[in-house]
Formats: C-alpha cells, structure tokens, sequence
C-alpha cells in the first residue's frame, strides 16, 4: 500500500517534490506514495493524527511521537524574504502591543514571538488572520505574512503602504541569523514513530526524499520551476529564481540540526513549545 504524504503547497518545497511532480521518476513514485498538498500546520496535524505517513512539517510541530528523516529541509541562511513582519510606524519591535498572523506555519509565528520575547523583551498578543497585508494591518500594529503571500507582498509593498501608511518590514530568517549566528529552519520531512516501518523501507524513503532534492535543485530544474510558477505567483521570474537558488536552503546538514535544537532549546526556555531533546530522527 501506498505511503500517504502530506506535502506543503507552496513554492519554497518544489524542489524537495521535484521527482515527484516530474519525469522519469514520478510514475515510479506514485507506485510508492499518495501526495496531500495543503498548508505546513495541517501537514503536521494530518501527520500525527494518523491521516499521513510521512509529512514536511514545522519544526515547531516536532513532538517525540514524530522523527525526522534525514537530508532534506526547509531553511535559510540569512534572509528568506517569504516571512515579513510588517510593522505600522511608529511601532517598533520593542513596543509592538500584537500582531496579525497567517497562523500557515507554526514555526514562523513561534519564532516571531520567540525573537520578540528573547531579543526585544516583547511579548504581543497573537491574532489570526486571512494572509491579507492590507486588511490585517487596517485593524492590528502590525502583520505576520508567510509563504508565496509574503513573497507578493514584497512586490505590492508601495501599494500595501499606500493604503495603511509607512511600515518597517522584517524579514523573520534575517532576524533569527543576526542573533543567533544560525540558520533559521522552518520545516523537515517526518514520520510517525509508530509507524511499523523495515530498515529497508527507511533506507527506500530516505533515498526518494533525498534523489528528489539533488534532482531539483539542479540548474535545469529550477528553470523548469520558475517557468512552472511564474503563472501561479504574482513576483517576477527572477524572484521566483533567487529564491530557490539564494534564500531557501534544502540540505539538513549538521548546522541545521544545530539551529533546530537551539531554536527548540530557547523556545522550552521561554515557554513556547515544550522541551525536545535529543531531536528524534529516524534511524536509516
């Protein structure tokens, strides 16, 4: 039977689903796997509700009911441009009273009150909202945008401005990595520890997941995904293009698996998530 995985429908995981979507190699994996697109929290809930088998969640969703596999991820090493916290002047960081967050991801709203609360000294009420700039910050300080919204906001930025008035935009990753010197991770491919799973059907998974990102992050490949997405997304090709090749990072490699206990480890310190330690990966 089938894998069922919960994938995220956004333009920052194309290449990780790359095999997936394309020839020669996606008959052959949907043979192995059902795909779900859908948002990165209801990734993690389907995951661990048991409606999924493997699914790419926040790390913020990270339980020890859930390991990850190893190899690939979402992250940035400075700036990731598709999560901006839009502050209405004269907030600041220090004296926002609370924002409007497209609760999409998890982990982009505890790491915005993880760095308003260790950083600034900030801790602002969270209110979710439609991913709408303009009307979120009609009606708050200031407004949490996630994923491909985030990435049309930067384009609509004059008119966005022109309608609620001048705003200081942050870009979240940009934030992180000048306080911490670490990447900022937002999400991992993870499985349920309970899943009753072979050596060799790990070994079989981690090598699809990991084939998957090397062939998408080929030259080619992106091209084929800028191509693909420009009809999709209102920002130019060459955003599109810099964003895959410069702001988002796809390999777990050890200074990501670093990030992600240190930011797991801070947000236990500041009661906003429960302790993880050590981080369950899967055993391949």
């Amino acid at each position: 039977m089938p894998l069922r995985v919960a994938a995220i429908d956004f333009l920052n995981p194309a290449p990780l689903m790359w095999d997936f979507h394309h020839p020669p190699f996606a008959s052959e994996l949907a043979a192995r796997y059902t795909l779900t697109h859908t948002k990165p929290s209801e990734c993690a809930r389907r995951l661990l509700a048991g409606e999924a088998d493997l699914g790419l969640i926040p790390i913020a969703a990270l339980t020890p009911a859930l390991q990850i596999i190893p190899g690939c991820t979402i992250a940035s090493l400075d700036r990731v441009r598709s999560i901006q916290l839009i502050l209405k002047r004269p907030h600041t960081l220090k004296t926002l009273h609370s924002f409007a967050a497209d609760t999409a991801s998890r982990s982009s709203v505890i790491y915005t009150q993880l760095i308003l609360t260790a950083f600034y000294g900030n801790a602002p009420a969270v209110e979710p909202a439609a991913a709408d700039p303009i009307a979120m910050l009609q009606q708050h300080d200031a407004a949490l945008v996630i994923g491909d919204p985030a990435l049309v906001a930067i384009e609509q930025r004059t008119a966005i401005e022109a309608a609620v008035g001048p705003c200081e935009w942050y870009d979240i990753a940009h934030l992180w990595t000048t306080h911490t010197r670490l990447p900022w991770v937002a999400a991992v491919w993870a499985t349920r520890s309970s899943l009753k799973l072979s050596e060799q059907e790990r070994a079989q998974i981690a090598l699809d997941l990991n084939t998957s990102r090397q062939h998408g992050c080929e030259p080619a490949s992106i091209e084929t995904l800028v191509q693909e997405w420009t009809p999709r997304i209102a920002v130019p090709p060459a955003v599109i293009r810099t964003y895959l090749t410069e702001n988002i990072h796809y390999t777990l490699d050890a200074p990501i698996r670093q990030a992600i206990h240190h930011f797991r480890a801070l947000a236990a310190a500041n009661t906003l998530l429960p302790p993880l330690d050590p981080l369950p990966f899967l055993e391949i």
